[in-house]
């Protein structure tokens, strides 16, 4: 059985020289994630970038450096055509016995103030020992929006192993051949399970390959994997059925494309709904996925959730499954 199923997959691995599509599930992932990376701030990250003089006061610049992004210039005239730019920059420099804050004039109130608070924080010879504030932390060590970047990328990924199934079968039928299957030694359970190898193994890689560029490091791996595993049963399921039902490739892409609905839909309930309403959504896969994912990039996981998470999903997929089964069969008899 392993090896029929590793022929069939072997054989949709050749074909996809021609049109690619394995490799732009593997490559588009990590590519974005390159993007998440460089353009998510951090946790503790500030937003407030100042410009001063590089030949400023070297206790100055470094005591601004430890509550903002500092850009250092090498003239008055400089720092004006910086603090004229789009972004909201404030530009501190020395004038007389103090400091000139430079402003465009349309900079956000918070920024204003933050420069003119902390240049005279410094000025006063304040420090961080010296503060009567306590800081509290709630536990959080990754940044929750590159947490859910990273979440919706894994769905992504995985409705393109959707994608790829059905464009895969759209060929079989094209040239014929899922006719073909009916006599020979592979069942028909053993021709669903190959043609799902390609998807699968393509999307996991796409997934490994994006946590590992985000930073995510020493996160539960088993969680990670079983969460991904389980979630692609209903996209697979998905991928046979517009692939059997569909005449041509962009028909078949189109419609895998509309997963895109509940899996937003799925997202933007875990995102925004109270918790009292959360119980709106059980009935998404999607969603279940999306929590069991958000949990364990978030560190904040438990085996008794994740579980409870893939069970969700594994039920819920396979009642999709079997009130799909019936035209499975009609479109590979």
């Amino acid at each position: 059985m392993i090896k029929k199923l590793l022929i069939i997959f072997k054989r949709d691995l050749l074909s996809t020289r021609r049109d690619a599509m394995a490799t732009y599930m593997v490559i588009i992932p990590l590519i974005l994630a390159v993007g998440i990376t460089l353009f998510t701030p951090g946790l503790n990250d500030t937003t407030v970038k100042l410009a001063m003089l590089k030949s400023d006061d070297i206790e100055h610049i470094d005591y601004m450096k430890q509550f903002s992004k500092v850009e250092l210039l090498g003239s008055v005239e400089e720092l004006e055509r910086r603090v004229e730019k789009r972004d909201d920059v404030v530009a501190i420099a020395p004038r007389g016995n103090g400091y000139e804050i430079i402003l465009q004039g349309n900079e956000s109130e918070v920024v204003e103030e933050y420069a003119v608070l902390l240049n005279t924080l410094f000025e006063l010879g304040s420090t961080e020992e010296e503060t009567t504030a306590q800081l509290i932390s709630f536990g959080r060590t990754v940044p929750p929006l590159k947490t859910m970047l990273v979440v919706m990328l894994i769905s992504m990924t995985i409705m393109l192993a959707g994608m790829l199934i059905a464009m895969s079968i759209v060929e079989e039928k094209v040239e014929n051949t899922i006719n073909a299957v009916n006599v020979t030694p592979v069942s028909q359970t053993g021709f669903v399970l190959g043609k799902s190898l390609l998807g699968g193994v393509a999307a996991m890689l796409g997934i490994i390959g994006a946590i590992l560029i985000t930073g995510f490091y020493d996160i539960n791996w088993f969680m990670i994997v079983l969460v991904g595993l389980t979630s692609m049963i209903l996209s697979f399921v998905i991928g046979f059925l517009q692939g059997l039902s569909s005449s041509d490739v962009m028909e078949a892409a189109g419609g895998v494309k509309l997963i895109v609905l509940p899996l937003a839909g799925s997202i933007a309930g875990y995102e925004f709904l109270a918790d009292k309403w959360q119980w709106t959504m059980y009935w998404s896969p999607f969603y279940w996925a999306y929590k069991a994912n958000i949990l364990i990039l978030s560190k904040t996981a438990d085996w008794r959730t994740v579980l409870l998470c893939t069970v969700m999903v594994i039920v819920l997929s396979l009642v999709v499954y079997l009130v799909a089964l019936p035209k499975l069969r009609k479109g590979l008899s």
